[in-house]
């Protein structure tokens, strides 16, 4: 149900069929909004932003980055802002849309969602790509956690519990142990166990599109960064 992005799935797209076009679609469907973010901070409209994603990922296509991507060059998302960067430098918007897109649609991109949260995100290009990065990642995190006291595997109420997670909002012990039927005492446990599995997620979400631990531990301290400056 959520998209894994990872240098697994870039294996798994080079072996080619069904198999390849599963993988490549999990992937864009992750990075398509860091990517638009980033085309529009480089101060594309929004219809030449769309084309630009939608373009820049068939010229990746085209290219075969599959078999191109190397987990010993570094993580995956600078890989895909590297190769951002040099197609919006070498094709402008409109003829990468008309020589490449040419009516093509990878993805289905939900711009005006995006545009309306690009309002919030930083003016640097750079920074925005891997500000929705994170962003991303937090949310899909969140998700999988709340999965997982929907389906029973974990005490408490989800929209409660998750709460805690926020910047903002947050209620009291006493208000939220009541609403999980909890003495405030058992709440801070389920607290504790929830945010141990929150941050055990997240490394689920990270280790795989680094190429090993020192890198994960890198990347889990530039989330907690881009999401607190």
């Amino acid at each position: 149900m959520f998209p894994t992005t990872r240098w697994t799935l870039v294996f798994a797209s080079r072996e080619g069929g069904e198999a390849r076009r599963t993988a490549v679609e999990a992937l864009l469907s992750t990075y398509w909004k860091p990517v638009y973010f980033y085309a529009r901070r480089r101060g594309l409209a929004v219809e030449a932003a769309e084309d630009a994603v939608q373009g820049f990922f068939l010229h990746l296509l085209e290219r075969d980055f599959p078999d191109r991507a190397d987990p010993a060059r570094g993580r995956f998302r600078s890989y895909l802002l590297t190769a951002m960067d040099h197609y919006l430098i070498n094709l402008h918007a409109r003829e990468a849309a008309r020589k490449r897109g040419g009516g093509v649609r990878l993805l289905p991109l939900d711009t005006v969602r995006a545009e309306h949260e690009l309002a919030a995100a930083p003016a640097a290009p750079p920074l925005a790509f891997e500000r929705e990065w994170a962003t991303g990642l937090m949310e899909r995190a969140l998700a999988r956690l709340r999965d997982e006291y929907e389906e029973g595997a974990r005490k408490g109420r989800a929209d409660t519990v998750l709460k805690f997670f926020r910047l903002d909002g947050v209620p009291t012990y006493a208000q939220a142990a009541a609403e999980c039927g909890m003495t405030v005492a058992q709440l801070k446990a389920a607290l504790h166990r929830a945010r141990e599995r929150f941050r055990a997620i997240l490394r689920e979400e990270v280790a795989p599109t680094v190429e090993d631990d020192r890198q994960a531990d890198e990347e889990l301290a530039e989330l907690l960064r881009l999401l607190t400056a």
